[in-house]
């Protein structure tokens, strides 16, 4: 192929939409109420009744979703929240920014969700929250998830950044705790053309106190009942999402045709490479398409070097990171820590064409071959 293929083809997206996404905008730009405006309602509707639930708070980012989320759930120092180390730092962050402790538990290594039965093991007297990762697209096992935290009395928060759009037994991601959250990054499978987020919850107060810490903690104006932050979505933002529900659902079909066709091909061509796995009562949308291989470094490199972008979701687990290194207890995590090693993100996205995953398959069988010729990764770099 002469065309040069994109990590997630923004653009071709775009020239889908434009006619669309166009008039949004301009509609803004002329009644110019670029905060809080009608569309931001709008969106909230339409994505709470995507999702299935009663109440949509956006949101300027999916980090500060999860925090406005803790900041309502009463999080603070001392306590203790349960995540995923092999995630975004965001999930361990905003845990850390509020003074509370960040509980690590390792992950299934074949879905990368964490394991319900290490949740539980975690617990303690300290325990506030729960925020399990749905990462890549995929749920983690919720109903697993909630029957531990039933029996413990702790509310759980999905961080559902990488997987709006999946299904856990036929309900939609984020509609599956007391709240929800997701990010609007552009490279996300619903993604606005900026930062931003959303919080789901049915929980009538929750919504009303995440409302509040949306807006500087104020319940009316300069009437300040709560600490909060500002975490507005921008009108502009809520105009092009607005466009982009509309060939929503046909994307999320798209990526799974997507994901069919890269398993056939690896299958096809490639050797000693773990494909993703989806549980039978999942759909995931793919935000990340990722493989497990042997010599990752060396098959990365390869495949950059003969044009085709590959990226590593997560290199270091969060644990590992040096400031997280203090939270000594979170400490033994072999999963995680193994296919840190070992994770390849191959491009993807709902318009990714057939004969450029042919290409990408093609080239990262020849790097699995050239990878079992370089003996080590000191090697290549001499």
């Amino acid at each position: 192929m002469s065309d040069a293929i994109p990590f997630i083809d923004l653009k071709a997206q775009y020239n889908v939409l434009k006619a669309d996404i166009d008039v949004r905008i301009q509609k803004v730009l002329d009644h110019g109420q670029y905060i809080m405006g009608p569309e931001v309602s709008e969106l909230e509707k339409v994505l709470s009744d995507y999702v299935g639930v009663s109440h949509c708070i956006t949101a300027s980012s999916g980090t500060d979703t999860l925090m406005m989320a803790l900041m309502a759930l009463g999080v603070g120092a001392g306590d203790e929240v349960i995540t995923s180390p092999f995630s975004f730092v965001a999930s361990a962050e905003v845990i850390a920014l509020l003074g509370a402790i960040p509980v690590f538990v390792d992950i299934d290594p074949l879905t990368f969700n964490v394991v319900p039965s290490e949740i539980e093991a975690a617990i303690t007297g300290k325990t506030k929250a729960i925020i399990p990762v749905s990462l890549f697209g995929q749920c983690a096992d919720f109903d697993e998830i909630n029957a531990v935290a039933v029996r413990h009395g702790v509310p759980v928060i999905e961080d559902g950044a990488q997987s709006f759009g999946g299904l856990y037994k036929g309900r939609k991601s984020c509609g599956l705790s007391e709240v929800g959250s997701t990010s609007f990054f552009p490279s996300k499978p619903l993604g606005c053309y900026g930062d931003g987020g959303a919080l789901f919850t049915n929980d009538e107060q929750l919504a009303e106190a995440l409302k509040e810490i949306r807006v500087h903690g104020q319940s009316q104006r300069y009437h300040h009942p709560r600490i909060g932050i500002n975490a507005r979505l921008d009108t502009l933002q809520a105009a092009i999402l607005l466009a982009k529900m509309n060939r929503f659902d046909e994307e999320v079909e798209a990526r799974q045709e997507v994901a069919r066709r890269y398993g056939e091909l690896i299958r096809e061509h490639c050797l000693d490479i773990i494909l993703p796995e989806v549980a039978e009562t999942n759909r995931s949308v793919f935000a990340q398409y990722t493989v497990r291989v042997k010599h990752r470094d060396i098959i990365r490199q390869f495949m950059i070097a003969n044009g085709i972008p590959v990226a590593v979701h997560y290199p270091v687990p969060i644990n590992r990171q040096p400031a997280y290194s203090r939270y000594a207890k979170s400490k033994n995590t072999p999963m995680s820590d193994r296919v840190a090693t070992e994770v390849l993100s191959l491009p993807m996205g709902p318009d990714l064409r057939e004969e450029a995953q042919i290409r990408i398959v093609e080239v990262l069988a020849c790097a699995q071959k050239h990878a079992l010729t370089t003996p080590t990764e000191s090697a290549v770099k001499k």
